[in-house]
């Protein structure tokens, strides 16, 4: 990816952030009904777990870092387990760039989803790959959740994840409750890592900032006077919208066609 000077901008009020485009990145989240998908994402945003179950649609969220002075933006889409629409889950398969596939650990058809998905995804991508000769890796976790339970409810045996992810050095497996906090954090590291990101993304290696700090939280010289030794903030922008097909189309069409080698998207705007 080249350098430009495209830039995604966020505005709204007295908030102003512009995140470089080749610094924008989406983790799409997939996986059956029922699995903690949303829980997994809510721990990642606010550190919370909802012991309620809302069926998800399609949740659009953005996170946006202060890294070391450089800004990046991390827009995270938490899919329906229902897929309603093949087409709409084709299309967010193709403009991902990280993956997380979820299954949970006491059922077996969950598992099984997550195959799917999996030979989905590197189908797609690699249809993708052909036509724009790229050569970017497709960093992906797959995550077995609710390991909290007794294994008296266990349907997945450690070894089949493991067996899926064992010929990808670009994929790995974890077994995580997102009830319990366990290997969460864990997993979003590895996952970043993978993806050649800052660690500092991860949920518990940034300071979270609200958006009250928004005018200054792009400055290279933000700091907090209570954190002083911590050079990595994070800020979830409240009022994110998804990218309308048409955007995504056209991005997908751009790379297609070679009519742009950044990774411009749709704007959002916060309010």
């Amino acid at each position: 990816l080249q350098d430009q000077a495209m830039m995604k901008t966020m505005s709204g009020g007295n908030c102003t952030l512009n995140v470089p485009a080749k610094n924008s990145y989406r983790m799409v989240v997939l996986g059956a009904s029922r699995v903690g998908k949303s829980s997994i994402v809510s721990r990642f945003l606010n550190g919370r777990f909802e012991d309620q179950y809302t069926p998800t649609i399609e949740d659009f969220h953005r996170k946006v870092y202060n890294i070391r002075g450089d800004m990046y933006q991390l827009d995270i889409l938490d899919t329906s387990g229902n897929h309603p629409f093949p087409a709409m889950r084709r299309l967010s398969i193709l403009t991902g760039d990280v993956f997380i596939l979820v299954f949970s650990l006491d059922n077996r058809e969950s598992f099984d989803e997550v195959k799917r998905l999996q030979k989905q995804i590197l189908e797609v991508k690699s249809c993708l790959k052909n036509k724009t000769k790229e050569s970017a890796d497709l960093p992906m976790v797959i995550c077995g959740n609710k390991n909290d339970h007794s294994e008296i409810f266990r349907k997945v045996r450690s070894d089949e994840g493991e067996n899926l992810v064992s010929s990808d050095e670009n994929s790995a497996y974890f077994e995580v409750s997102a009830k319990k906090n366990t290997n969460v954090d864990e997993m979003f590291y590895v996952l970043f890592s993978m993806a050649k990101l800052p660690h500092e993304m991860s949920p518990s290696l940034h300071r979270k900032i609200s958006i009250q700090y928004g005018d200054s939280f792009q400055q290279k010289s933000f700091r907090m006077r209570r954190v002083k030794d911590m050079d990595a903030y994070g800020m979830i922008s409240p009022f994110a919208r998804r990218p309308s097909v048409n955007s995504d189309l056209k991005y997908i069409k751009s790379k297609v066609l070679r009519e742009g080698q950044s990774r411009e998207r749709e704007k959002c705007t916060i309010q």
